[in-house]
Parts: C-alpha cells; structure tokens; sequence
C-alpha cells in the first residue's frame, strides 16, 4: 500500500515507518524540511507557501496524522499551549484539505489523539463508550483534534482517532525523564502516588495503528493503553525494581506544580483507561505488563 504520514520523523512515527518499510509498503512522509529520497520512502513538502503536497502524492491507500508539537517539551505557559494547540489544528486541517483534492481517496485516516480527552480521576474507569470529556487544556485541544479528522467521514472515509495512553520508550515520550532519577538513586513516589499511569509500549503503538489499518471494524476512538494500567507509586516502585535502585524520595504535588507549573498535570493526575475495542477486536499487546515493558527498555540496550 501507499501511506502518507505527517509526523513520520517523530517519536512514534520513526518506529512506525519502519515497521511499514518493513511489511513492504511505500511511505511517503510530508516535511517542511528538504529530504532525500530513498527506494521506499518519498519526502512531500508541506504547510508552506505554495506548497501543494497533493499534486505530488497523487493518490494513497491510507493516511497517518502524528502531526503536532510534543506536549512533553517544554514548559506549558501560554505561548506553548498554543503552539501544542495550533501545530494539531493546522496539520489536520492541512490534511483534511489534501484529501479532499485528491480525485482517488484513502480509505482510511489514522489519527493521532490521547487519553487526555478522558477527565483526571482516580475511581473513574474509561473505555471508548465513556461518554465524558475533561475540560481542561488537553481535553479541549483533543476534542477539537478529533472533530476536525472526522471531516473526512463525509468523504465515506474511515476514521480512527487513536488515544495514546502514556507511551514507553528510549527516544522520547516520559520515560526517560521518569526513569532518571531512579538511575541517580532518587527516585521515590511523585503527588499522592494513587493517581493512574494508563501506559503503553512504543512497539505496541505502532503495531496498533498497524492493526486499525487492516481491519476495517476499528472506527472511531480507540484506547491505545495496556491492559493493565497502574498507580504511579506501583510504577515508580517498577522502574527501581528493574533498575534495582531504591524508591524512597517523596516528591510533593507542590514541588511538581512548582517546577513545572500547569503540566504538573501530566504527572500529578492520571485517567485509568483501558483498551475495549483493541481487545474485542483480538489485539495481542507483545508487552501487557509493565515489568516486561520496562526490562526491555531500560534492561535491553
């Protein structure tokens, strides 16, 4: 098949246009940076002037939105809420755009999304069927994400928004920062410790959008998480027992709120959301537990 993927030099969209090479598809990565072209892979510039990716495309089987400012980067002040805001709504508008013009559609749309759209709580339990949505800056800005991918449905185009739960890995994401002070023989329970960490591995990530483009059931929200979401005092408490460090070092709700202002939140408030349609659907996670997940990021070089 042919992909198109926006946010291919990403975390997750590195691993992912491996995988596809790999499967024997054609990928074509839409950049704003000029890139060599290789035998499988094309480089399509975009969101620039004049830019007009579509005409270079021609056509595709599938598109893939990873587009968008990392909220992991950075301090969240208001001019960087607003870059994480507007980078999503301009590459899926960009995208939605793209689409339309093409005389041959795709069939599918991937999208990005996060389980951030589910308010923080620590009794509450999400599936894709919860019907509530938090209020906050996150919430907002993925409500909005996933309202503007669904424009492609009118098109009788499959959309699948895929809410990536807290994603594991070594190039990015939030364990090398979690697992750093630990390595300094620091680490320790951060705010109350009961709130839920619905993580996932990388791997799985990308062999779950795999899985939403072959099988034409998945539409609509899908829960990329593990199975088996825990606290965060039991994930700190995992990362020592596999670094074999000690988790002593309490670090208050005020300390994180302090260092890190509104994206505290990221840390200090967690959703427990579990993977409904990947399981209904028979999606076997290669990493379900997290001792297995962090033995090989953090044990595995």
């Amino acid at each position: 098949m042919k992909i198109v993927i926006a946010g291919g030099s990403g975390f997750i969209g590195r691993y992912l246009t491996d995988i596809l090479l790999g499967e024997g598809h054609q990928i074509v990565i839409l950049t704003r940076k000029a890139m060599q072209h290789s035998a499988d892979v094309s480089y399509v510039k975009w969101l620039e002037d004049g830019a007009l990716p579509e005409k270079e495309i021609k056509y595709a089987d599938v598109f893939i939105n990873l587009a968008g400012v990392s909220i992991n980067d950075g301090r969240w002040n208001a001019n960087h809420q607003k870059q994480i805001y507007d980078s999503r709504m301009k590459a899926t508008d960009e995208l939605v755009r793209i689409i339309e013009a093409l005389p041959e559609k795709p069939s599918v749309l991937i999208n990005a999304s996060a389980i951030g759209i589910y308010p923080a709580s620590v009794n509450a339990l999400y599936t894709e069927n919860s019907l509530e949505t938090a209020n906050d800056f996150l919430g907002k800005t993925i409500r909005d994400w996933e309202n503007k991918a669904k424009k492609v449905e009118t098109h009788s185009i499959r959309a699948v928004f895929m809410r990536f739960g807290v994603v594991l890995g070594n190039e990015g994401g939030a364990l090398p920062l979690m697992a750093l002070p630990y390595k300094l023989f620091a680490g320790g329970t951060v705010g109350s410790g009961e709130q839920w960490v619905s993580w996932v591995h990388v791997k799985d990530v990308v062999q779950a959008i795999v899985f939403a483009i072959e099988n034409d059931n998945l539409r609509g929200p899908v829960n990329v998480t593990t199975p088996t979401p825990v606290k965060m005092k039991d994930f700190g408490k995992t990362i020592g027992s596999v670094l074999h460090r000690p988790h002593w070092l309490h670090v208050p709700s005020f300390a994180m709120k302090i260092a890190l202002g509104q994206k505290s939140a990221l840390v200090l408030e967690g959703q427990h959301v579990v993977p409904k349609v990947l399981k209904e659907e028979g999606f076997a996670f290669q990493f379900p537990t997290l001792h297995l997940a962090l033995e090989d990021l953090l044990t595995h070089k």
